[in-house]
């Protein structure tokens, strides 16, 4: 069946035929980039936290592995480093470098790259398992693939097939967070002109929440000089800085240092 597109569920169900996501990350030059790396291995966290295996698939407090079927180390630091010290529902998380079908029997997620030689084969040996099967190639869900990333226009975008009816595997993705901010302005002088920040969809995607503290050097007219980084994450940090350069303040007698707190994801 092919996939089609759907609204955000927590889990797939028979009637979850496919998902297309759009995350807006500029994948210029390179086409292995570490931008690319990191989204991959953000998303490939994202799955894990929204599947459900069976209990004897995957006891509680035990680990869960992640393993990669072809490709290159560098990916593999990238993924070893995204889930440095992370937990799925309580489980510490394990990456593995596989290379046979037997192996992947081993695995809770599998992923696919691209270049790993005999893939249909190995999809089919793991058929009737209980591994989430992920890929990044034209006709990998068609192979009996769950989850492929597809690039389009320069960013990732992702497609789920139904889940297999003799699977007790349920897979799923987790909606991302509110892409709202609050923002709370410690200085004395009031904002005329005010811009939202813009959530990152990186951000979103991987549920990222936190607060950006600001000191920002106001202008006599209202103008905004500089704005510094206090404290926050470097990714939620250039959104802010990015939308608060462009506030206009009330003008005053002389140049004024103002403190913002900005909030993402309550």
């Amino acid at each position: 069946m092919a996939p089609k597109a759907i609204s955000f569920h927590c889990r797939c169900s028979s009637a979850l035929c496919g998902i297309a996501v759009t995350l807006a990350v500029s994948l210029r030059g390179h086409p292995q980039s570490a931008n690319e790396y990191q989204v991959k291995a953000a998303y490939l966290y994202n799955f894990a936290k929204g599947t459900e295996w069976p209990a004897p698939v995957l006891p509680a407090s035990s680990t869960l592995v992640v393993c990669v079927f072809g490709g290159d180390a560098d990916f593999r630091r990238v993924l070893r480093s995204t889930f440095s010290g992370k937990f799925v529902n309580g489980h510490p998380l394990q990456v593995r470098q596989v290379d046979s079908g037997s192996g992947l029997k081993l695995c809770h997620v599998a992923f696919f790259r691209a270049s790993a030689p005999g893939t249909g084969a190995v999809l089919g040996q793991l058929r009737h398992g209980n591994v989430l099967l992920v890929g990044e190639e034209p006709g990998f869900l068609s192979k009996g693939g769950m989850i492929n990333f597809v690039p389009r226009d320069g960013r990732i975008l992702f497609e789920v097939s139904p889940e297999p009816e003799h699977s007790q595997l349920h897979y799923g993705v987790t909606p991302p967070v509110t892409a709202q901010s609050t923002i709370d302005n410690g200085g004395s002088r009031p904002v005329k002109n005010r811009v939202e920040p813009v959530y990152p969809e990186v951000a979103r995607n991987i549920k990222l929440r936190g607060t950006v503290l600001l000191q920002v050097n106001v202008r006599p007219d209202g103008f905004v000089r500089t704005v510094n980084v206090v404290g926050g994450h470097p990714m939620l940090a250039a959104a802010a800085v990015d939308a608060v350069m462009k506030w206009r303040f009330q003008a005053a007698a002389r140049e004024t240092t103002e403190t913002l707190q900005i909030t993402f994801g309550q």
